[in-house]
């Protein structure tokens, strides 16, 4: 799909053009910038709200700043497609997110202009502060570095270590503070009170007139601009507010809040701020989905919306009345099912109420659901914390955002027993959002702790059993791992039951091989066999449903009975259940060909779900095809 940019925007290959224009023609630019990526992620899907927010914010940095030379990283990327379309993307921006494409986020290997890749919150002020103190280090004496971060990201404890770093290192540091309220759910905590009291203050409301009065009309970038700096930063510190500033606290000089829809003020700020030396945080006011009703309306909806009309907003969807539910609903209508049951139980997540679908016991059971904001250490923490006093939290954290907080749940949780439920959604691959956001490594990296039990349901009905078994008392720390998309079937609210920890389902006997398989894959090995049994083929298959513990007794079965032993799971094959299962070979001294089936030792780029399954050769096409090698080899 190709979209016509419009006739500055045409001009625009790189920073420098955009540097050629007039300061007055930016408004115009912004104009044209917001309605291409409009036009573009309405037919391609894409992480709209952020970007369509920060586009006067990108704008004006690439402006003021000399970039690639200044050194530009942003916090997530969710809110980077200016910046992308700036930097010499433009006539790419349409694969966008796409197999072989532009990638969702910034990305090193993408452009000399992305300074740092990035896909997870509050990482960017760390990594800017390390790109000055090199700079330093090294005599560069030329470069800026600035941080672009979110107010959701604010929240997490890496950005508060890094404010922390950063106001005893004397650099010439800027980080620009983005502050729409929300980050995809609306933002939490005592971070967006205090910056909500910043921006509501009726004190600061009755300067704010005389300020930018001084700042507009034909001021240049001289004398007036710095003394207009000034004269926020005092006004704001000694006047407005009756409390210490937090970021003067941290030893950064504060400066706004400002709009950030205002780009020619803006600029001159940004170009202001660079004569300034020293930490320096300048905060920013922008509305999530400017320029775009229906986005600026329903924030959270058009966070990333999918497919719509670019001129009416209507989202369009395939009819889904025969459409099985996604698994994270399932999660979200089960957890209520369950509280109804239990009151010991409640439910956490790190600013993903939306995604995970917890906001559904939000908004029936308020009182016992959290959304603790970007901050994945101290939802785990916070867990364990109301485990230790004998509640049940159902602690639901994307796969990838664990990462974050391996830790917490060894030293916190594992090490001493609790009973915390960790639902680990999108686990494995993502599609889309590409290798910062797959789930690859969950099963691998909880596999070697102690105490914990792993496991992941090949469908809907097991994923409410699962959730059922995990609540029932003593069961101790308990991870289901279940992945992005839609359930196998819609008969998946059956009756509870109990599944015995550690045992998994004899589900066909077969001839000479046999599929080992955890969770979704589980799927793709059914329908295989299938598949197969139609040329007379017979393959056995074991859904193993815990990769720890693992059931020994189903293994046994299989290595005594086939001689060729498929292991199947979405999921890094380094380390995780075709690892678990060639140990258990060993141990037990069998002989057999084990072939392993997942993702690979690599990163794995971004496309459909689909077509990664297929690159990895995991899903029903690949395993068929993997059989059929094998029968070959053994005939020879």
């Amino acid at each position: 799909m190709l979209t016509t940019p419009g006739k500055l925007l045409q001009k625009i290959n790189s920073p420098a053009d955009l540097r050629k224009l007039d300061v007055d023609q930016l408004p115009v630019l912004c104009d044209e910038m917001r309605q291409f990526i409009i036009e573009v992620i309405s037919a391609n899907p894409g992480h709209l709200g952020a970007s369509l927010g920060a586009v006067e914010l990108a704008t004006a940095l690439h402006y003021a700043f000399d970039t690639p030379n200044d050194k530009l990283i942003w916090d997530v990327g969710h809110q980077a497609y200016a910046h992308k379309i700036i930097t010499g993307r433009r006539d790419r921006f349409y694969t966008n997110r796409m197999r072989g494409g532009l990638s969702g986020f910034p990305k090193m290997n993408e452009s000399e202009f992305d300074a740092f890749g990035v896909g997870h919150a509050s990482t960017s002020i760390s990594a800017a502060l390390g790109m000055a103190i090199a700079a330093r280090l090294q005599n560069n004496t030329s470069e800026q570095h600035i941080a672009v971060i979110g107010d959701g990201a604010m929240t997490g404890g890496m950005a508060m270590e890094a404010l922390n770093n950063a106001g005893v290192s004397n650099t010439n540091l800027l980080v620009i503070l983005n502050d729409n309220g929300i980050a995809i759910d609306r933002s939490v905590g005592a971070m967006r009170e205090y910056l909500l009291d910043i921006v509501t203050s009726r004190t600061y409301n009755k300067f704010k007139d005389s300020i930018w009065k001084l700042m507009g009309g034909n001021t240049s970038y001289g004398k007036n601009s710095r003394a207009v700096v000034k004269q926020i930063g005092n006004a704001l510190k000694s006047t407005i507010w009756k409390k210490s500033n937090l970021f003067e606290s941290f030893n950064f000089r504060y400066f706004g809040p400002v709009d950030g829809h205002d780009v020619i003020r803006l600029t001159k700020l940004l170009t202001d701020l660079k004569k300034i030396p020293g930490p320096k945080l300048l905060h920013v006011i922008t509305v999530k989905g400017k320029g775009f009703k229906q986005a600026e309306l329903d924030q959270i909806r058009y966070h990333s919306p999918g497919i719509f009309d670019k001129t009416t907003g209507e989202i369009i969807e395939r009819p889904c009345k025969s459409l099985p539910p996604k698994y994270q609903h399932i999660f979200g209508k089960t957890i209520i099912e369950l509280a109804g049951m239990n009151d010991k139980i409640v439910g956490v997540t790190p600013a993903m109420p939306t995604g995970c679908s917890l906001n559904m016991m939000m908004s029936v059971m308020p009182e016992r659901a959290f959304d603790v904001g970007i901050a994945e250490q101290h939802a785990v923490t916070f867990s364990a914390g109301m485990a230790a006093r004998g509640l049940i939290p159902f602690c639901n954290i994307y796969s990838s955002f664990m990462q974050r907080a391996y830790d917490q749940v060894i030293h916190d949780v594992a090490l001493q027993g609790l009973n915390v439920v960790f639902c680990l959604d999108r686990g494995g691959l993502v599609g889309e959002d590409g290798p910062t956001h797959h789930g690859a490594y969950d099963l691998a990296y909880f596999r070697p702790v102690p105490g914990l039990i792993i496991s992941a349901p090949m469908d809907g009905v097991e994923l409410r059993n699962l959730m059922f078994t995990a609540q029932l008392e003593n069961k101790g720390p308990f991870v289901i791992r279940y992945p992005r998309g839609r359930a196998v079937s819609n008969n998946w609210k059956q009756p509870f039951s109990e599944i015995q920890i550690g045992t998994g389902r004899y589900l066909r006997k077969g001839n000479n091989i046999a599929l080992l398989s955890i969770g979704l894959p589980g799927n793709f090995a059914a329908d295989a066999c299938n598949l197969l049994q139609q040329e007379n083929i017979s393959v056995g298959h074991f859904d193993m449903r815990f990769l720890k513990p693992l059931d020994e007794n189903l293994l046994h079965e299989a290595f005594s009975n086939y001689e060729q032993i498929i292991t199947i799971e979405d999921g890094t094959v380094t380390g995780g259940l075709g690892s678990a299962v060639v140990e258990f070979m060993a141990a037990n001294h069998y002989q057999a060909k084990v072939t392993l089936l997942g993702i690979p030792d690599q990163y794995i780029s971004q496309g459909t779900v689909e077509e990664l399954y297929a690159e990895c050769g995991f899903d029903t096409a690949g395993i068929v095809n993997t059989i059929r090698t094998l029968l070959k080899e053994a005939i020879k």
